[in-house]
């Protein structure tokens, strides 16, 4: 077993973390200024490990590990870091550093390392780079953000049609310059419009003077630079590709996008998708606690507002509550229900919306499904609440009044639950950023308003 590969098996556990006793191995290697121990226990270890032990580490640990590893450091982690932590990494290396270690990477690794820099700051590490690297990345960065464009790698093989099976593989055989890791040639016209493509297993089983035009694949599954990313995966993940070209509106051949991209992509989107659900933003474990707060207030001060609004749907029934308490007891469960029914309506749509199973099509249907779901429940809750009210309380009326409030607040969560994030998504805003709370202020102010509506007029 080589170095690298024991170490990967002695610092994670079971479920996959780190191990406390290796974190803390470093970190008093680290306060101790023991360079050596330090390139010792961390020196060898996969990028992903490195990445995550630095994001374990204090701010001043951070560039102390760093400096520590010097030429083992792998320029590999700063691509596998949250971007808090590696925007904090990238600030604490000399310009020459991140320069040299921009080199090193594929060209979509170094871009994700570039893009959020500041201008200046690009400007700074991209004028150390050689000219044909620094305009391929100039390139890159003139996408949009989140685009293909910048997702894609732009070292592929390409090939004119005319070339033989034989002069491909003689090809690769000589050039050096090549990507570490493909899985098909890209067949290109002399002005590099895209033509076809090459599966390697393919290629090494036919012939050697078979022209390359005649086993290549039309089917492509292009996608072009301005497209976005959350797009690009979906195609993947509809027709199981492997790695997708990207073109510009000329069909020109700019890059190519592989699955390992996607994967990030997807995990990525998740994760912002989870976030913004919970009204947290683009939130990292990493981030200080001025910058949490920041995030977080804007969403809690909406709820703030959602919530007065429901307290001044409950005064208007002040007098009928001072007549009979059992109201105030009962009335949270109405709009607690409504709430979480509302919510799980919105987090199906949400994902439904992200990966385009609803719409225009199928939007009626759903709909329809999610009403009759919030009436089938209404009507077994309110059956379920009616009885709890009537034991409790020796109320019959009180019991079908509550009945009848779960009945109508179930059915308006379901309905709200599917209209509000199509409505916002109709409109061009992120349905997972704003959907919660307009379907929690939905459902409190009609359940509430239901709730006490019915019973000042069937118990007062």
């Amino acid at each position: 077993m080589t170095q690298q590969a024991q170490a990967e098996v002695d610092i994670r556990d079971a479920e996959g973390a780190l191990l406390p006793k290796f974190v803390r191995s470093v970190e008093k290697a680290l306060d101790a200024g023991k360079t050596k121990k330090v390139r010792r226990l961390a020196g060898n270890i996969h990028e992903a490990d490195l990445a995550d032990l630095i994001e374990l580490l204090r701010q001043d640990q951070r560039e102390q590990l760093i400096d520590a590893l010097g030429d083992d450091f792998n320029p590999e982690t700063l691509s596998e870091l949250e971007e808090p932590v590696r925007d904090q990494v990238l600030e604490a290396m000399p310009p020459e550093q991140v320069a040299e270690a921009v080199r090193e990477l594929e060209s979509d690794d170094a871009v994700y390392l570039l893009e959020d820099l500041d201008e200046s700051e690009q400007s700074e590490i991209l004028a150390k780079l050689p000219r044909p690297e620094r305009v391929v990345l100039q390139r890159a960065l003139d996408f949009p953000e989140d685009s293909a464009g910048r997702l894609m790698q732009t070292d592929y093989i390409s090939v004119p049609p005319f070339w033989s099976v034989g002069q491909t593989i003689d090809y690769m055989r000589e050039e050096e310059d090549l990507p570490n890791t493909f899985s098909f040639i890209w067949v290109v016209d002399p002005a590099h419009h895209l033509i076809g493509r090459v599966p390697l297993d393919r290629l090494l089983r036919t012939k050697r003077p078979v022209a390359i035009k005649d086993v290549a694949d039309q089917e492509l599954h292009q996608v072009t630079a301005e497209q976005d990313q959350e797009e690009v995966a979906l195609e993947f993940e509809r027709y199981d590709l492997i790695s997708a070209p990207v073109v510009d509106a000329d069909d020109r051949l700019l890059g190519v996008i592989t699955a390992d991209d996607i994967m990030e992509v997807i995990t990525e989107e998740a994760q912002e998708d989870i976030h913004r659900l919970g009204g947290v933003g683009d939130e990292s474990i990493s981030d200080t606690v001025f910058r949490t707060t920041r995030n977080r207030f804007v969403w809690l001060a909406v709820n703030l507002g959602t919530a007065v609004l429901a307290s001044w749907v409950i005064s208007l029934f002040g007098a009928t509550l001072k007549q009979m308490v059992a109201l105030a007891i009962l009335m949270p469960i109405v709009a607690s229900m409504g709430g979480n029914a509302g919510t799980q309506s919105m987090t199906v749509a949400v994902r439904a919306l992200a990966t385009r199973e609803l719409g225009r099509v199928n939007a009626l249907r759903v709909i329809l499904r999610e009403t009759l779901v919030g009436l089938l429940n209404g009507l077994l809750f309110a059956v379920i609440m009616g009885t709890v009210a009537f034991f409790w309380f020796g109320s019959d009326t009180l019991g079908l009044v509550i009945g009848a409030a779960m009945i109508i607040n179930l059915i308006v969560a379901g309905l709200f639950g599917i209209l509000i994030p199509m409505a916002l998504d109709a409109l061009d805003i992120d349905p997972a950023i704003a959907s919660g709370a307009f379907v929690t202020t939905v459902t409190d102010v009609v359940g509430f308003f239901a709730f006490l509506g019915l019973a000042a007029i069937w118990l007062v």
